[in-house]
């Protein structure tokens, strides 16, 4: 069942009286009341006579604009069922985006795991690499020299460019300094660079310990690689490149 607010019933109800004292007992027009009180809409009157009818009729007849809301009520009467202050009906719904409620951003994470990320991208460079090296084999022949002769040593005899380095410390140091002493105080000290400078960061402003570790090790041995290859000639003797040429094959 459908009720009109009780506020709105008062004004009609007031409207009326004030008509029918005005008319003096004249019958109104079926428009009368709200001619008689320009204040009161002509639709909330018709409303109140379509329900006074109805109630009288044994039934229940509410005309009804579809602008307007109208609430349940209880069957013992009284503030109709979600009504505002004052028994109004008519009100706003807040409409609360759900943005402000629900957290949908999302945690960045700097951790992937090993598998598949890792070995994956590492199995497809090394089948690149392979690949690449398979077709660069093909099309350019490796500088091999010809068939050794025990009975004749090349001179100089060098070994190859990545044991140059090595090859020149054994011209300045004892064996077991050059070949022993050296490239172990070079692994421990690397080795120890890893636990000492423990700083996450990948830029090398920030790893100024590890960074400058490995670009002394790096440039050193780089060194000698080169002394050992451009700068030795034969009796392994130190020589110039742009005056005596170049003692170096692949």
């Amino acid at each position: 069942m459908t009720e009109i607010p009780e506020h709105l019933l008062k004004r009609a109800q007031a409207a009326r009286e004030k008509a029918a004292d005005s008319t003096e007992g004249d019958a109104p027009a079926a428009g009368g009341e709200a001619q008689s009180d320009p204040r009161i809409p002509a639709h909330l009157l018709e409303r109140s006579k379509a329900r006074r009818e109805g109630e009288g009729g044994g039934g229940v007849a509410v005309a009804e604009k579809t602008s307007t809301l109208v609430t349940a009520t209880p069957s013992g009467g009284g503030v109709p069922v979600g009504a505002g202050p004052g028994g109004h009906t008519q009100r706003l719904l807040t409409v609360v985006k759900s943005g402000s409620i629900q957290e949908v951003k999302s945690v960045p994470q700097d951790k992937v795991h090993t598998w598949p990320h890792l070995l994956a991208v590492e199995f497809v460079a090394a089948l690149s690499c392979t690949a690449f090296l398979f077709m660069f084999s093909w099309f350019v022949n490796a500088p091999l020299l010809k068939a050794a002769n025990p009975n004749q040593t090349p001179n100089p005899s060098k070994a190859p460019w990545y044991f140059l380095g090595l090859q020149e410390l054994l011209t300045m140091f004892h064996p077991m300094v050059a070949g022993v002493t050296i490239p172990g105080m070079g692994l421990v000290i690397m080795i120890i660079a890893a636990y000492t400078d423990k700083n996450p960061s990948n830029k090398p402003e920030d790893r100024k310990f590890a960074t400058s570790i490995w670009t002394v090790h790096l440039m050193f041995w780089a060194v000698l690689v080169m002394i050992g290859s451009f700068f030795r000639g034969p009796g392994f003797n130190f020589v110039f490149p742009w005056r005596d040429g170049i003692f170096f094959e692949l």
